[in-house]
């Protein structure tokens, strides 16, 4: 898994951007007067990201808690989980710092809260180590519990499409013994239909061969007399067919 995959790094960048932002406004806050609006606005403003802040470090910390349990379950080895532990705790205590700051700064006691800013000043870097030197680490409690849901949710949505096409292959499966059973009769009617033919054709060659027998025996003048009736015939049954 990439450094941006990590759950640990990913909620770290987060919390050291807003270590950053809060230095700036805690910056911004010092040079305020006492008796200005907006120092009261800033102060609340510190505290209330104060407390979310180590909030969210306190969570980073269960997570290397966790990770120490098994680092080789996590990927990663003894150097990360250190290096992990002083990141928060560097952490934990530039926002302490900040906070203890803006509360003596409540009771406006600005000597202490310059003092406390020197305090702040003397804290190592909290960018290190470099935001790019990541690792792979699946040690957050909450990171995992969402991973799981989705995960589930997947195999719910997998499981719908497996019964829809389930479903697609039901009806295929129908349509195709419906096509079946259509090829079958209508094999049976050709069959029939053959049949009849060649009954018919058997028929027809008899008819023909008494014809020609027929034929034979009346000679000329018969043959002459069977044209001449048959002739008779097609005008009788012309007139009652087309004229009456």
């Amino acid at each position: 898994m990439s450094s941006a995959q990590d759950p640990f790094y990913i909620v770290k960048e987060e919390v050291q951007e807003s270590i950053d932002k809060l230095q700036s406004t805690f910056h911004h806050w010092e040079r305020v007067p006492l008796d200005n609006g907006e120092r009261a606005h800033l102060t609340k403003e510190l505290l209330a990201n104060c407390e979310s802040i180590e909030w969210q470090v306190d969570e980073l910390d269960k997570t290397v808690a966790v990770a120490a349990k098994d680092p080789a379950l996590y990927g990663i080895n003894e150097v990360e989980l250190d290096k992990r532990r002083r990141w928060t705790s560097t952490a934990r205590a530039q926002v302490g710092a900040v906070k203890k700051a803006v509360i003596v700064g409540k009771d406006n006691s600005l000597s202490t809260a310059n003092g406390m800013r020197r305090e702040l000043l003397r804290l190592p870097d909290s960018n290190l180590p470099n935001r790019s030197d990541h690792y792979v680490s699946r040690d957050n409690d909450d990171f995992i519990a969402s991973e799981s849901d989705r995960q589930m949710l997947l195999i719910k949505r997998q499981d719908e499409e497996l019964d829809e096409l389930s479903a697609s292959v039901e009806r295929i499966g129908g349509i195709g013994l419906t096509i079946h059973d259509e090829l079958l009769a209508q094999d049976r009617i050709i069959d029939d239909l053959g049949t009849e033919m060649e009954g018919t054709s058997n028929r027809l060659d008899f008819v023909q061969k008494k014809v020609a027998m027929v034929m034979k025996k009346a000679g000329a003048k018969g043959q002459f007399m069977m044209i001449l009736f048959l002739l008779i015939l097609f005008i009788i049954l012309f007139v009652l067919v087309f004229l009456t």
